[in-house]
């Protein structure tokens, strides 16, 4: 068992940065491959990235492919998700979770369904 708290999320500019947070209690963080997603307004739950255990493999999503980077620092239980280069079309709530399974492949890691734990979300606003 882990609660999530996202913090970090506001309103930015098109072509800002921001850097969210995810917060983890417990002791067993390290344990958890963490991913974060997304959600607009009317439609689904969206993959965006992915981080290993440790740190060591990280997968993205397309659309923020060379804009996002996912970084945890298992010591602070904490996950990190940098976004630059923003767009309007970011707008969303951000959610991160935790995957205790750890699976390996991306057909299974980019889909919510296979991750176990979820926090509140934070939104991100991004204004033209």
């Amino acid at each position: 068992q882990v609660q999530l708290v996202e913090s970090g999320g506001g309103l930015v500019q098109a072509g800002g940065s921001l850097r969210l947070s995810c917060a983890a209690s417990g002791r067993t963080f390290s344990n958890y491959a963490m991913g974060w997603f997304r959600q607009a307004p009317g439609k689904e739950r969206d993959f965006l990235a992915r981080i290993s255990r440790s740190g060591g493999i990280t997968y993205y999503a397309d659309s923020v492919k060379g804009r996002f980077t996912i970084s945890r620092d298992n010591a602070k239980n904490t996950l990190y998700l940098q976004m630059g280069s923003l767009k309007p079309e970011d707008t969303a709530v951000y959610y991160c979770a935790a995957d205790p399974a750890g699976h390996s492949l991306s057909y299974y890691y980019t889909r919510p369904n296979n991750y176990d734990y979820w926090g509140q979300g934070t939104q991100v606003t991004v204004s033209s």
